[in-house]
């Protein structure tokens, strides 16, 4: 068989087998590209959120940003393209001074808070004023504020979650903060705040995906977010609570069973430190 032929036999044979995914894809199931949106009450229909995403900031052709969908995409491009991190975060500060719940330039829009202002079945309006509170200006700007004032950087999160309480991952984010503000001061007692405080933001993350009778039939996983175990493992034991940690390591690797890690040597790290950790607990 000629080289040629063959590289057409090769590419019939992937577009025959992309056709069988796609066709699996729109069939598998009862869930349909959208479904999210219609079942989250926090999501009116249509959505109010599609300038949440980013723009290419060269083919917009804009000179100066006036508003704040434009210093947002700016700052993206300062922080995506240029990795120029100062600028990146001026530019987020000036658009969340112009999309701020506490000079009342957004509101929070959810299905509930439509229906109660009188909105039939809590469908959009046409005009909205003020505007929606942005999630991506709070989430990146939180982001590069973690390290530099997580204080503030847990707020920006915490507006997200006023935003759209069920979205994943926001609860991580405040965790980690925490973790950091608790590594960065030498006061014990705010040391132990910020921990716990990271404990109960790590567990709310947990809880946004819980693990029922119904997805273990599903996937067999009997625990589920290895990264959030894994992250609480590390708290207990900087807080001395070994058994804590053992209970959470070994979820981590219920949770890493069927899906491996992006760091697949935390999976023998974690058996490890399952034993060290047995044995300091039996010692004392």
């Amino acid at each position: 068989m000629s080289s040629r032929v063959l590289r057409l036999s090769l590419l019939l044979s992937i577009w025959l087998l992309l056709g069988v995914v796609v066709a699996q894809a729109g069939t598998y199931g009862s869930y349909k590209p959208g479904d999210f949106q219609t079942t989250n009450p926090n999501y009116p229909v249509p959505n109010p959120f599609y300038f949440e995403g980013r723009i290419d900031w060269n083919l917009l052709g804009i000179t100066q940003p006036s508003n704040t969908w434009e210093y947002l995409q700016r700052g993206i491009h300062y922080q995506d393209d240029l990795d120029d991190t100062k600028s990146a975060i001026a530019d987020y500060q000036t658009a969340l001074s112009l999309n701020s719940l506490q000079n009342g330039t957004c509101q929070i829009v959810t299905a509930a808070s439509l229906v109660q202002t009188g909105t039939t079945a809590g469908t959009l309006p046409s005009t909205l004023s003020p505007a929606p509170c942005i999630f991506t200006i709070r989430l990146r700007l939180g982001y590069l504020l973690r390290q530099s004032d997580p204080a503030q950087a847990i707020s920006m999160f915490q507006e997200v979650l006023q935003i759209d309480p069920i979205k994943l991952g926001v609860n991580s984010l405040i965790g980690a903060t925490y973790v950091i503000q608790a590594e960065q001061t030498v006061d014990k007692t705010a040391q132990q705040v910020a921990y716990n405080n990271a404990i109960q933001a790590y567990q709310a993350e947990l809880a946004l995906s819980p693990v029922t009778p119904q997805t273990i039939a599903l996937t067999n996983d009997l625990a589920n977010n290895a990264h959030v175990h894994w992250a609480l493992s590390e708290i207990y034991q900087a807080l001395g609570q070994n058994s804590n940690a053992i209970t959470e390591l070994q979820s981590y690797l219920q949770a890493t069973q069927w899906h491996s890690d992006v760091y697949p040597w935390r999976i023998t790290l974690a058996n490890t430190m399952i034993t060290s950790l047995q044995r300091k607990t039996r010692s004392k």
